[in-house]
């Protein structure tokens, strides 16, 4: 067994010790957007209670392992999560999302605050991720690989799962609320990218550019879970605004598309946790 397996296990044990509830969906909320597990109304395990599990000490990030329940579907969520910027390695970045896989969820919604490169979008915008560009050349994967968690060269040509973003899809159409497209970006930060990288950004067809998301897809994808993944457009990229980018108004506008969010993310889970999560 492997150490990353091993320490799944410690992980894993010590979560099912202290929760009843089985999972058939996964959330892991960005920056500024924590407000939905609050309101899941169930047991609450702080990252630092559980073995393994690293925690992040970026604002916006809670730092918790919330259960509950979701128009009858049970779901796990991490409220907050943790960035290669901080100074983590790859394996402690997906090791939340590897946990929800052993805990048995089908399928994961990740969600992140995002930069929008796509002079059309403006601040405050939702977009369904359709695609990724990995500019960081790391992966969680480097390394012996674990064949219990699954293959060695994991498909990606079909990373964000076509019927979750279908879901998505109709459960904001349901609820007039309007979501974009487009092909989302990893970076490593802590720094923003400067206009020249937009710029190039752009020419390759990115829509949004961010700091998390796509380590925790490959792992998802890699362990056979599959993955959908919502960007809120917090601020324009660097160049197409006048503006300096700020992290304070990263949280203010997640926050002012709380309302939205919330809706949107419950009318996901029982559309998925219904329609798809047992196919």
């Amino acid at each position: 067994m492997s150490e990353v397996a091993k320490r799944l296990d410690e992980t894993v044990s010590a979560i099912r010790a202290r929760v009843s509830e089985k999972p058939r969906v996964g959330l892991v909320l960005g920056s500024g957007l924590g407000a939905f597990a609050d309101a899941l109304g169930g047991p609450k395990i702080p990252y630092a209670e559980i073995p393994n599990m690293p925690t992040s000490n970026v604002v916006g990030h809670a730092g918790n392992l919330c259960f509950g329940n979701v128009s009858g579907v049970p779901v796990v969520c991490m409220q907050g999560r943790v960035h290669f910027y901080e100074g983590h390695d790859l394996d402690a970045v997906v090791h939340g999302v590897r946990a929800m896989a052993r805990l048995g969820v089908s399928c994961v919604l990740l969600t992140n605050a995002a930069g929008g490169c796509d002079p059309n979008f403006h601040a405050g915008d939702l977009m369904i991720v359709t695609d990724h560009v990995n500019f960081t050349a790391r992966s969680p994967l480097i390394g012996p690989n674990d064949d219990a968690l699954g293959p060695r060269f994991p498909d990606m040509s079909a990373a964000y799962d076509r019927e979750l973003r279908g879901d998505l899809q109709h459960a904001a159409r349901d609820l007039g609320i309007a979501l974009r497209e487009g092909v989302y970006a990893w970076l490593t930060g802590p720094s923003y990218e400067t206009p020249a990288e937009i710029r190039m950004l752009q020419k390759l067809g990115v829509s949004a550019v961010g700091m998390s998301t796509v380590p925790e897809v490959i792992a998802l994808r890699h362990m056979g879970v599959r993955a959908a993944a919502l960007s809120c457009i917090t601020n324009l990229a660097a160049g197409l605004s006048s503006a300096p980018l700020d992290h304070k108004e990263v949280e203010e506008t997640a926050r002012s598309r709380r309302e939205d969010l919330l809706k949107l993310l419950g009318a996901w889970v029982a559309r998925a946790g219904t329609l798809r999560a047992g196919g």
